[in-house]
Formats: C-alpha cells, structure tokens, sequence
C-alpha cells in the first residue's frame, strides 16, 4: 500500500468517526431537550387538579352526541343511547319510529334493533315498498292486509310514553344513518313467541331475540 493511499485512507476513517460523533451528539441534545420539555409540562399538569384534567380532556358531548362507533354492537346499549340527545328526523325516520314504539318498545335494545332490521331489510328487497313509511304501512286500512298489526287495530296510535319513544327514536335515528344489520341475518319477517301463522313453518329461522322469532323470507311471493 502506498503512503498516499494510507493517508486517504485514514483521513476516511477520521472523518467517519467524527461524523459518527456529531451525530450521536446531535441526537443526545436532542433527547436532553425534549425530555427537559416533557418534564416542564410532567410538572405543570402535576399542580392541576384531577377533576380539571378530566374535563380538559374528556370528549365534548356534542361530538360524544354526533359520533356513531363503526361496529354495530357498540351502540346496541342503553349506555350509548344515554348519550344521545332525543333525534328529530323526516318523515321516514318518524315512520320508522313509530313502528319500533308499537313493535318493540318493550324489548331490549338488541330487540327494539332487531325488528328495525326487519322493516330496513324489506326497504332493500324488491318484494317490498322501497321506503320505510311504504312498508310501514303496507296494506294498511285493509282487513287481513296490514303487515304490521298496529296499523290496522283501530286502536289509537298516539304516543302515550315519551320516554319509550325517545329511546326508540334513537334506535331509528342509528338504523337510518346505516348502522350494521347483523342481528337478525337478513331477516324479513318475524313474529311474538306467543303466536304461531302458518308461514312460519316454510320460512327458514335466522334469529331468537327478545319475545320475538325472526325469519328469512325464501320466496317473493310470500307475505306476513
């Protein structure tokens, strides 16, 4: 090796060890100053109360109100519908509502949802109206022809529980913004535990929730 060649070569080595060194020292003022920077503000939340930092950080009820979890589950609770405030919607929201408070609004969450899928999945099907007030009030006024008993049971249909309907309003208001339908499998129709059409036995069973049984329509002919 020439003399020439072992000073380049050294001189390499020197400038890779120094630049070696430089960053290493970069990087330790570095983490000297974000962790000085951490410990100031370690210290200033340190003197602030417990009950203050939890309302500093905790969500605001408006996005806590306007935010739905992506998973369907999440909001089949009474927990999540007490951060709901009482919804207000269009006439379809208002029919659909309506359907749940006379339906369901004795079950559960899980069952007042499951007969909401029931009335969503036959908006989807072609065998039925394509809104919620048509098939809400498919057949109403004529004797053996209403698909939901309520419409044509000359009772009143006047809202008597407030509170009833505000919950189930707020069923409707999450079916209507798309939350998940995954309860029932599809389900079409359904029926109390208390009585047994005829239909029943040629429909496939998808669901037991609540006082209720629910099935898959097998063909586009058949009806409650």
């Amino acid at each position: 090796m020439t003399i020439a060649l072992r000073r380049t070569l050294t001189a390499c080595m020197t400038f890779a060890v120094l630049t070696c060194a430089q960053t290493a020292t970069a990087e330790e003022v570095l983490a000297a100053r974000l962790g000085a920077v951490l410990g100031q503000e370690r210290q200033a939340l340190a003197i602030v109360p417990d009950n203050r930092l939890s309302a500093l950080t905790a969500v605001p009820d408006s996005a806590r109100r306007t935010a739905t979890p992506t998973g369907g589950d999440a909001v089949m609770t009474d927990a999540y519908l007490s951060t709901m405030t009482a919804p207000k919607g269009n006439s379809e929201w208002e029919c659909l509502a309506d359907a749940l408070y006379f339906e369901a609004r004795g079950e559960g969450v899980q069952g007042i949802f499951a007969v909401g899928e029931v009335i969503m999945n036959r908006v989807d099907s072609a065998a039925y109206p394509n809104t919620v007030c048509g098939v809400v009030h498919q057949g109403s006024g004529k004797k053996f022809a209403c698909q939901f008993s309520w419409t044509c049971d000359n009772n009143s249909d006047a809202i008597g529980n407030k509170t009833a309907f505000a919950r189930v309003g707020k069923v409707a208001k999450l079916l209507m913004d798309g939350v998940p339908r995954r309860l029932t499998q599809g389900a079409t129709h359904y029926h109390t535990k208390a009585v047994h059409p005829s239909w029943a036995s040629r429909f496939p069973k998808t669901a037991t929730i609540g006082a209720h049984y629910f099935y898959r329509q097998p063909t586009r002919s058949a009806s409650n």
